[in-house]
């Protein structure tokens, strides 16, 4: 009986021993990969395998960021590359698959059939139909060529260097041109020209040669006409491209503050915000209309104001995120650089406490710009007929404290001179009833 039960946990044991050799000769198979279907730069399973003129079979990702570090010969055989341009190798990349596919069992999946990457003759070549498309207006095959561009372009980032390296922007920037100059625009050539507007958006920023061809007056009147009626996307994409514009060429400011409707259709954007970018957008060209140093300043300014811009960018200012605060308190500081502008920000009855309620708490260019447009209100103020009323406002919510922890804490030169001049028109009038929230200096710590 006894030796019976031995028997049987014997049998037992050898059951499982037998198991666990199995498992252990299974884990063998899972990890070993043929060393033919490695990557000779990461060792990993070949994904997309591509052959280099040397004969040397690399996975596709793996020798891309090794040519792209600026490398100029093959890893293995340290030879020149003649061609840097790597060719899909079908064979391996069969190969691997019927791999996958017998070992799948084992916890291996099949690598998908990977797509071909854009080359840079294909792109040339499709640069090359646009050119001749637009110089015969040929809007339809234009604009076919141009959704391609999209579509590969957002296929990959990969796709997306090979078009920017090749000079797509450029090209596509000149048929922009070619068809904003049409005599007598249709709803195709509208069609086409927002195509393109959509496609340069995908390759931002921009080289100079296209944003010289975005910013003849053809092209800024056209981009205008999409932000004064155009459909959100159109809006959209004129407002980045007009961003792009006018931040690198402030020669481009006189000639949209020119075009009928252009401040009206940038204001709109701001205070009918359609998404964030777009309102982001906007407020930089604004900002640099109202910034730059040409003759028609004063004027911009003026328009702006009466649109009712300050009430805007106030009541912006009361919940958005950092980077719309220092945007739209970037534009303030402009429009107080003109005495209707001031008067206006003085005006407004949140303008002061919003001021002062972003010191020291959305960012250090946030503050800079508060402190700024403070200063240039407290001038004003300190010679008004009403006594100082911007001052008295400014000393209820809390002003001088702030601004003495600020020089506390520290800041930029200019920021430190301006607050420090605040801070003796303050004390001018500390006599009036003084009021500050704790919680403005909550979390706020040295940075020594």
């Amino acid at each position: 009986m006894i030796s019976t039960w031995r028997r049987r946990m014997a049998a037992r044991r050898a059951r499982k021993l037998e198991v666990r050799s199995g498992d252990e000769a299974y884990d063998e198979v899972e990890l070993t990969v043929p060393s033919e279907f490695k990557c000779p730069i990461s060792l990993d399973l070949m994904k997309d395998p591509v052959t280099l003129c040397s004969g040397i079979t690399y996975d596709r990702e793996s020798i891309e960021t090794w040519i792209e570090a600026g490398n100029r010969t093959c890893p293995i055989t340290n030879r020149a590359l003649r061609s840097l341009e790597p060719v899909p190798n079908h064979m391996i990349r069969r190969m691997i698959q019927d791999w996958c596919v017998e070992n799948r069992s084992h916890g291996i999946e099949r690598i998908p059939t990977p797509r071909i990457p854009v080359s840079s003759m294909e792109v040339a070549e499709m640069l090359a139909k646009i050119s001749e498309a637009s110089k015969a207006k040929d809007q339809s095959f234009c604009r076919k060529q141009v959704v391609k561009i999209k579509a590969l372009t957002k296929e990959s980032e990969r796709n997306k260097r090979c078009f920017k390296s090749n000079g797509t922007g450029s090209v596509l920037a000149a048929a922009f041109e070619d068809f904003s100059e049409t005599s007598s625009p249709d709803e195709e050539n509208d069609a086409i020209l927002k195509e393109i507007l959509s496609a340069l958006t995908l390759l931002l920023p921009l080289g100079v040669e296209a944003k010289s061809c975005l910013g003849s007056p053809s092209s800024l009147r056209c981009m205008v006409g999409f932000l004064t009626s155009g459909d959100l996307s159109s809006r959209w994409n004129s407002a980045l491209a007009l961003r792009e514009i006018i931040s690198s060429d402030k020669r481009k400011i006189e000639a949209l503050a020119e075009i009928e409707g252009a401040s009206k259709s940038l204001f709109k954007l701001v205070k009918e915000p359609i998404c964030p970018a777009a309102t982001k957008s906007s407020l930089i060209v604004i900002y640099h209309m109202v910034t730059s140093s040409h003759p028609a300043k004063d004027t911009i300014i003026s328009r702006f104001v009466q649109m009712g811009l300050v009430s805007v960018l106030v009541e912006t200012l009361v919940d958005a995120d950092r980077s719309t605060s220092e945007k739209a308190l970037g534009v303030l500081d402009g429009i107080c650089d003109n005495e209707e502008g001031k008067e206006a920000v003085r005006d407004n009855s949140l303008a002061v406490p919003v001021l002062v309620k972003k010191l020291l708490r959305v960012s250090d260019l946030a503050t800079e710009f508060s402190v700024s447009v403070l200063w240039k209100l407290m001038a004003i103020g300190e010679g008004s007929k009403d006594g100082g009323g911007v001052l008295a406002e400014a000393l209820l919510v809390g002003a001088f404290q702030k601004l003495l922890l600020l020089l506390q804490v520290g800041c930029g030169e200019t920021t430190k001179e301006k607050a420090t001049q605040a801070v003796k028109l303050l004390n001018l009038h500390r006599e009036r009833l003084e009021c500050i929230d704790s919680l403005d200096f909550k979390d706020l710590k040295r940075p020594f």
